[in-house]
C-alpha cells in the first residue's frame, strides 16, 4: 500500500498543473462569450436607432437615460459604443479567418514540397513582411470606396505572414513522423500526404493563429476608420466615433473618447487572453507571453 500511495504521489501535482490551464481558458472563453452577447442582445433590449440624431441633447454626460452620454449631434453612445463593437468583431472575426487560410495555405505548400516552392514562397513572405501593416492596409482600402469588404481584404492581406511561418515550422516537424514516412514508401503522392496527414496536424496551430488574430484585425480596423480609410463616417464604427470625438476632447467633453476607446481595448484584451490560455493548454510547458 505503501508503495502505491508512493507511486500515485509524484503525479498530483501534475494533475493540478494541467488544470490550471484549463480553468483559465474556461473563464475567458466565458469572457469573451459574454462580450459577444452584449453585442447581440443590448440592440434587442433597447429598440432604438443608434442614427438617431437629437440636436436638443447633443454632449450631454452620462446619465440614467444615457449611461454614456452623447456625442456631438446627441446620439446615444451606448447604441453606438455596442454596434460599433459589433462592427469590429464581424470585422475581426471574418479577416482573420480569411487571413488564416492565406497562411495555412502558403505555409504548408511550402513545409511540405520544399525546394524552390519554399524559397519562392518565403520569399514572397518576406516581401510582405518589408511592408509595414499599416501602410500596406492603406494602399489596399484606397483602391476601394470606404465600407467593409475593402477592410477585411485590407487585414487578411496584411496578416497571414505569421501564420504562414508557423505552419511551415510545423509541417516540417510533422515531415520526420514515422506515420509520414509509411505513407510516403506506402506510394503516397505529396498533395495526400499533405492533405491527408500534414495538413490535419497543423489544424490547432493555425486555429490559436486566428484568434490571435482577431485583436490585430479589430485595432487595424479601427486605425483604418479613424484615419477616414475605413468603414464610411455615417456608421457606427469605433474608429470613426473616436475620430468625430477630438473637437469634443479639446472642448474638454471626456465621454465621447472614453467609451468607444474602451469598447476597443477590453475585447481585444479577452480575445488576446483566450488565446494565451489556449495556447497554454496547448502547451502546457511553455506559458503563454499574453497575460491577462
Amino acid at each position: 500500500m505503501a508503495e502505491r500511495r508512493d507511486r500515485r504521489r509524484p503525479h498530483a501535482p501534475t494533475k493540478r498543473r494541467l488544470s490550471a490551464p484549463t480553468n483559465r481558458l474556461t473563464v475567458r472563453a466565458l469572457l469573451v462569450a459574454v462580450i459577444v452577447l452584449i453585442t447581440l442582445a443590448v440592440p434587442l433590449a433597447v429598440p432604438l436607432d443608434e442614427q438617431a440624431v437629437d440636436l436638443g441633447a447633443k454632449l450631454r454626460p452620462p446619465s440614467w437615460s444615457h449611461p454614456f452620454g452623447t456625442d456631438e449631434v446627441g446620439r446615444d453612445l451606448l447604441l453606438r459604443c455596442v454596434y460599433g463593437l459589433r462592427v469590429s468583431l464581424l470585422v475581426g472575426v471574418v479577416a482573420a479567418l480569411a487571413a488564416t487560410v492565406i497562411g495555412t495555405a502558403v505555409g504548408a505548400l511550402a513545409g511540405a514540397f520544399g525546394g524552390w516552392a519554399d524559397r519562392l514562397l518565403m520569399r514572397l513572405v518576406d516581401l510582405f513582411s518589408s511592408v509595414p501593416h499599416l501602410l500596406l492596409g492603406i494602399f489596399v482600402v484606397a483602391m476601394f470606396r470606404p465600407g467593409m469588404w475593402p477592410v477585411v481584404a485590407s487585414v487578411a492581406l496584411t496578416h497571414w505572414l505569421s501564420t504562414a511561418r508557423i505552419v511551415r515550422a510545423e509541417v516540417l516537424s510533422l515531415r520526420t513522423r514515422p506515420y509520414v514516412d509509411a505513407a510516403i514508401s506506402g506510394g503516397a503522392s505529396r498533395w495526400r500526404v499533405t492533405l491527408r496527414h500534414l495538413l490535419p496536424g497543423v489544424l490547432p496551430q493555425a486555429g490559436l493563429a486566428a484568434v490571435l488574430m482577431i485583436p490585430h484585425a479589430i485595432w487595424h480596423e479601427s486605425a483604418l476608420s479613424f484615419l477616414g480609410l475605413g468603414l464610411p463616417t455615417h456608421q457606427a464604427s469605433l474608429g470613426n466615433m473616436v475620430n468625430a470625438a477630438r473637437g469634443s476632447l479639446l472642448a474638454g467633453d471626456w465621454w465621447p473618447t472614453l467609451f468607444p476607446g474602451l469598447f476597443i481595448i477590453v475585447p481585444t484584451l479577452a480575445v488576446a487572453a483566450l488565446a494565451a490560455a489556449w495556447r497554454e493548454r496547448l502547451d502546457p510547458r511553455r506559458r503563454s507571453e499574453l497575460t491577462l
